[in-house]
C-alpha cells in the first residue's frame, strides 16, 4: 500500500504489516509547520487503528531528515493562541508515537534540529548515517526548545542535554550515539540495510509481548523504584498469560524453537 507520492507524508506498508512514513517537504527541509503536522497525526492514526502492524520506520525526502519548526511561519503569526496550538498540535504527534503499540524507529540522515531532534528522540529507536547531526538550535533565535528538551533528556544524560539546549551547537551522529540519542550509525548506502535488521528482528517477536513491553517501558520510567518493580511484576505476569509465551516456555523447556500460531510472532 502506498499514498500519493506528493503527499507531505507519504505512507507505505508492507504485507509484513511495516510502516514507512516519510517527510516529504524537501524545499523547506521537511519543517513542522501545520500541515506537515495534521499529515504526520493522519499517518499515526492510520497505524494505531491497524490491529496488524508491526513496526513503523520514519524517514525523510531530500537533504535534511527535519529542520523543526518554521521560524519563517512563527514570526508572521505573532500571536500566543496560535503559538499554543502549533506546539500543543506538535505535542499531540510526539504522544502518538509514544503511544502506538508498535515500535517507531527513525532513520535519520542530514541535519535533525529543534523539533527535528525531537523527533528523533520521541521514536523508539534511531538509526542515523555518518553524515547525520543534531541540534537544538532555537536558543540561537532566542527560543529555549522547550518541548524538544522533554524526549531529550528522557534519551541523553542531563549535562549533555542541557548543554545542547543551552548552546544549540551541533553534534554529529558518532556523538548522538555515544549520548544514546540514537541506536546505530551507519555509511550513508548502509542505512536501509541496517534500518531493515532492526525491523526484521522486531516483527520475529511476538506481537503482543512488543506492545506489552514499549508500554511498560515508558509507564515504569515515570514511577519511583517501588512503584516500577509492581508495575514490571504485573505486566510479565499477564504477558506469561499470552499463548506466544506459553509456547516460548515450552519451546525453552524442549530445547527446540517456538512454534508461532501468527506468521509473523503472534
Amino acid at each position: 500500500m502506498t499514498t500519493n507520492p506528493d503527499a507531505l507524508v507519504r505512507v507505505e506498508r508492507d504485507m509484513r504489516g511495516v510502516y514507512t512514513l516519510t517527510l516529504n517537504d524537501p524545499k523547506r527541509f521537511n519543517a513542522l509547520g501545520s500541515e506537515m503536522l495534521d499529515a504526520l497525526q493522519h499517518a499515526l492514526d492510520e497505524v494505531a487503528h491497524d490491529d496488524e502492524a508491526r513496526a513503523v520506520v520514519l524517514a525523510a525526502h531530500g537533504k535534511a531528515f527535519c529542520a523543526g519548526h518554521n521560524l519563517k511561519d512563527m514570526a508572521a503569526n505573532p500571536d500566543l493562541a496560535w503559538y499554543q496550538q502549533l506546539f500543543a498540535q506538535c505535542s499531540r504527534v510526539m504522544l502518538s508515537i509514544h503511544k502506538l503499540s508498535v515500535p517507531v524507529i527513525a532513520r535519520v540522515h542530514g541535519m535533525a534540529t529543534a523539533a527535528g531532534c525531537q523527533l528523533v528522540a520521541q521514536c523508539d529507536l534511531a538509526v542515523a548515517t555518518y553524515e547525520a547531526s543534531f541540534a537544538t538550535s532555537g536558543i540561537h533565535y532566542g527560543l529555549f526548545c522547550a518541548t524538544p528538551s522533554v524526549p531529550l533528556v528522557r534519551n541523553v544524560p542531563a549535562k549533555r542535554a542541557m548543554e545542547m539546549l543551552l548552546t544549540g551547537d551541533f553534534i554529529d551522529a558518532q556523538t548522538a550515539l555515544d549520548q544514546g540519542l540514537v541506536n546505530r550509525v551507519v555509511a550513508p548506502g548502509r542505512l536501509d540495510a541496517e534500518v531493515q535488521a532492526l525491523v526484521q528482528s522486531i516483527v520475529e517477536k511476538p506481537r503482543v509481548a512488543v506492545a506489552m513491553g514499549k508500554a511498560l517501558v515508558y509507564q515504569q520510567r515515570e514511577l519511583g523504584l517501588e512503584g516500577a518493580y509492581q508495575l514490571a511484576g504485573q505486566a510479565m505476569a499477564t504477558n506469561m498469560m499470552d499463548d506466544a509465551a506459553q509456547e516460548g516456555a515450552r519451546a525453552f523447556a524442549e530445547k527446540r524453537q517456538p512454534a508461532w500460531k501468527a506468521p509473523h510472532g503472534g
